[in-house]
């Protein structure tokens, strides 16, 4: 059965994004400040895609589980 998850990780927005990892976490910081989360939070899917204009579907194809 294919795992499934909510998260999304730096290295995912690399390979959204095609820019590097440290710029992935740099984004995901900024995702947190604008949404009030403290450093040990994670940031959703949905989260992301709202703050990068996409839909949770397309952000979906790119995640490798």
């Amino acid at each position: 059965m294919k795992t499934r998850r909510i998260c999304i990780y730096a290295k995912d927005i690399q390979r959204i994004t095609g820019k590097s990892e440290k710029t992935g976490y740099r984004l995901l910081g900024a995702i947190r400040k604008k949404l009030g989360k403290q450093p040990h939070q994670f940031i959703t899917i949905n989260e992301f895609a709202e703050f990068a204009g996409f839909t949770p579907d397309e952000v979906k194809e790119y995640i490798r589980d």
